[in-house]
């Protein structure tokens, strides 16, 4: 199953690990962020690419 899903996507991962969006999460909800409106950020390993 890792396999099949791990060749569906063009980055070669099977699964989006939680450590490797955490840092987006945080920044989104962190003061710095304050003049972001309107974005969308697509986790999908480039599958939606």
């Amino acid at each position: 199953m890792v396999e099949a899903l791990t060749q569906k996507t063009p980055l070669g991962v099977p699964w989006i690990d939680p450590d490797d969006v955490a840092p987006a999460f945080v920044y989104l909800a962190s003061d710095d962020a304050h003049t972001v409106t309107g974005s969308a950020l697509d986790v999908t390993g480039g599958d939606s690419a």
